[in-house]
């Protein structure tokens, strides 16, 4: 699903990425762990299409990229920091609007399908401006699999969800598994990569310093394997 070959991507004088490989096979899921500044989230821009390398070959859902992004795009669903909804639309028009971006037939079965499984049925016709940051979260999550994506990329998805919205994304990960998807996750809560992740990437300065498979591991095994290369 993903194949990225020596990427390098630089902000001025900094490789925020610096000559990176990674690979993702159908139905696998992996974590992206590393401090702050490591490259992370540049790098998930660059699988999502958002940034392009300044070098390296990248290849998603089998497009050359930067070459078919468009058509790349189609099969990606990304969930960022910033949830990316309208504050002064409801939920259901931020999801109205984007399912008419998409072209989906199924589009309000398929809103209120989602809205539901978010835990947002009963405040499908409110502003998002009068959510929580939680809440906004879970629409965003929402947004993501509107499309029915093949490849989820998330960046620090848990982090402002409160405990009904982790355990959803935490089921939606394990499903995306289950038929073939995809997912990348960018995350600084390493004892949840034994959970949610089949592999465990690790960054430091730009560059990936541990490529392992996390199954077997408990999430404190987990946690001091990233800290032995971390810092």
């Amino acid at each position: 699903m993903v194949t990225a070959r020596g990427l390098v991507h630089a902000y001025g004088e900094r490789r925020a990425v610096d000559g990176v490989d990674l690979s993702l096979a159908a139905g696998e899921r992996v974590a992206v762990a590393g401090a702050n500044g490591a490259g992370k989230s540049t790098l998930l821009r660059l699988v999502a299409t958002l940034l392009r390398a300044q070098s390296g070959t990248l290849e998603v859902l089998g497009q050359e990229i930067p070459g078919a992004t468009r058509a790349a795009r189609e099969g990606i669903g990304y969930l960022a920091h910033d949830p990316l909804v309208y504050l002064d639309l409801t939920a259901r028009q931020n999801l109205e609007l984007y399912g008419d971006l998409y072209g989906i037939d199924d589009r309000d079965r398929r809103i209120d399908d989602l809205l539901g499984r978010v835990g947002l049925i009963g405040r499908a016709e409110d502003t998002v401006r009068t959510f929580s940051r939680g809440m906004a979260q879970r629409l965003a999550l929402a947004r993501m699999l509107l499309h029915r994506p093949r490849l989820l990329l998330l960046d620090e998805p848990h982090a402002s969800l409160d405990a009904r919205g982790a355990a959803l994304l935490d089921d939606e990960l394990a499903a995306a598994t289950a038929d073939g998807r995809g997912a990348i996750i960018v995350t600084h809560e390493v004892e949840r990569v034994a959970r949610v992740a089949d592999r465990l990437v690790v960054l430091r300065a730009g560059r990936v310093v541990l490529d392992e498979p996390t199954a077997g591991l408990d999430p404190m095994a987990v946690r001091r394997r990233y800290e032995e290369v971390a810092s």
